[in-house]
């Protein structure tokens, strides 16, 4: 998990067009989903994440956003 203020904006850039960062999420609702989503674009930049891929968002507890990833996010609720 990579902070967005702990690396900075020019930094995550360079990794997501590295093909390393992958998904994004929100860190106080432990919300993970696509680095396109509407939602995600919208939260603060302190409270924004990204992972490599959704087993490490997973494994840090986060759920998959009920916006940009409903399939997913019907499944993991129906849990």
């Amino acid at each position: 998990m990579i902070g967005h203020i702990d690396i900075g904006t020019a930094a995550v850039l360079r990794l997501i067009r590295k093909g390393i960062i992958t998904l994004g999420g929100n860190k106080p609702g432990k919300i993970y989903g696509t680095l396109s989503c509407p939602s995600g674009k919208r939260m603060k930049t302190e409270n924004r994440v990204f992972f490599e891929n959704e087993e490490e968002a997973i494994a840090e507890g986060y759920r998959p956003c009920g916006h940009c990833m409903k399939g997913k996010y019907k499944a993991w609720k129906g849990k």
